[in-house]
C-alpha cells in the first residue's frame, strides 16, 4: 500500500488509493470484452480535483494525464484535450512553465482535431500569457498561431488583437524586421474591417519601427501608401508623421523630439511610445541652440553696440 500524503485526508485519501486500483476497471474477461475507459476517466478526474484542492499538484497532474489517456482510448477527443490542458495548469502551479505550455499546445491540437477551433485558440492564448515573461519568442509564436486560428474562422477582431500582442513583444525584443511585417498585417486587417483611425496609429508604429531600422525609405513609403486610407490625409497623425520624417531627413533632432514628445506619440502603447522617445536622427543630430536673451541694462544707459558693428568713431575725433 502506498504511503498517503499527510495533506490528504478522508475523501482525498480514498481517491488516492483508487488511482492504484483501477486495474479492475480496465481489465477484460469472458463477460467483459471492452475496458471501461469511461468509468476510469471519471475516477481519474475526481482524483485530480481532490489532489488539486489539497495542493498536491504533482499527483493532480499525473491523475489528469491518466484521465486524458482514458478519454483518448474512448475516442473522446474534447475531454482528452481538457484533461491535458488541466495537466498543463498543474505544471503551471509547479512553476514548470515550458512543460505546461507543451501540454496546452497538445490540447489545442486535439481541440482543432475535434472541430472546436475557438477552444483551441483560447488555449493557445492562455499558453502565450503563461510563457510571455519567461520566453517571449515562444509567446510570439503562440499568439501568431492563435491569430491564424481566429483568422481562419473569420473572427478578424480577435485575430488582430493577438497580432497586436505579438507585434509589441517583437518591438520589445528589438526584432524590428519581424515587427514591421507583423504591424503591416495588423494594419491590413484593420483596413479590411474599416477601422481607419486604428490604421493611422499602426502607420505611426510602422514609421517608428522603420526609422529604428534606419530605413527612411520604408518609413516614407508607409506614409505615402497610407494616403489611400480614408481620412488619413489631413489628419493630425498624417501631419505629425510628415513633420517627423522632415526632421529626421534634415537631421533636426529638435523637430524629431518635439513630434515624439507630443501627446499623439506619448500616449500610444508603451512599447511604441518608448521607440519615439529614444529615436535619434542619423549621426546623432545636433540640437539647435536657443538664441541668447538680450541682456538687461541699467536704466538710462544705452545697450552696448554689437561687436560686429563698425564704430563710427574708431578713428578718433577729427
Amino acid at each position: 500500500m502506498p504511503v498517503l500524503p499527510g495533506a490528504l485526508g478522508g475523501f482525498q485519501a480514498q481517491l488516492y488509493l483508487k488511482i492504484f486500483s483501477f486495474s479492475h476497471v480496465l481489465k477484460t474477461g469472458f463477460l467483459k470484452w471492452k475496458p471501461d475507459y469511461d468509468s476510469a476517466a471519471s475516477e481519474y478526474g475526481k482524483a485530480a480535483v481532490a489532489f488539486k484542492n489539497a495542493k498536491q499538484f504533482e499527483q493532480a497532474k499525473d491523475a489528469c494525464l491518466r484521465e486524458a489517456v482514458a478519454h483518448e482510448n474512448n475516442r473522446a477527443l474534447f475531454h482528452a484535450a481538457k484533461a491535458y490542458e488541466q495537466a498543463g495548469m498543474m505544471l503551471k502551479e509547479m512553476q514548470k512553465l515550458p512543460e505546461a505550455v507543451q501540454l496546452i499546445e497538445k490540447a489545442s491540437m486535439m481541440y482543432l482535431e475535434n472541430g472546436t477551433p475557438d477552444t483551441a485558440a483560447m488555449a493557445l492564448e492562455r499558453a502565450g500569457k503563461l510563457i510571455e515573461n519567461v520566453d517571449p519568442e515562444k509567446a510570439v509564436q503562440l499568439y501568431q498561431q492563435t491569430a491564424n486560428v481566429f483568422e481562419n474562422e473569420e473572427r478578424l477582431r480577435q485575430a488582430v488583437e493577438l497580432l497586436g500582442k505579438a507585434s509589441r513583444l517583437l518591438v520589445r525584443g528589438r526584432r524590428f524586421d519581424e515587427a514591421a511585417l507583423s504591424i503591416q498585417k495588423e494594419k491590413n486587417i484593420y483596413k479590411e474591417i474599416e477601422n481607419y483611425p486604428t490604421c493611422y496609429k499602426k502607420t505611426i508604429a510602422q514609421v517608428l519601427v522603420h526609422l529604428h531600422r534606419n530605413d527612411y525609405v520604408a518609413a516614407e513609403r508607409c506614409v505615402r501608401e497610407s494616403y489611400s486610407i480614408p481620412g488619413f490625409n489631413g489628419s493630425e497623425d498624417c501631419t505629425a508623421l510628415e513633420q517627423l520624417l522632415e526632421g529626421y531627413d534634415q537631421q533636426d533632432q529638435d523637430q524629431v523630439a518635439e513630434v515624439c514628445n507630443s501627446p499623439l506619440f506619448k500616449y500610444m502603447d508603451n512599447d511604441y511610445a518608448k521607440l519615439g522617445l529614444s529615436l535619434l536622427v542619423p549621426g546623432g543630430g545636433v540640437k539647435k541652440k536657443a538664441a541668447a536673451p538680450p541682456q538687461a541694462t541699467p536704466k538710462g544707459h544705452a545697450a552696448p553696440a554689437a561687436e560686429d558693428e563698425e564704430d563710427e568713431y574708431a578713428g578718433g575725433l577729427c
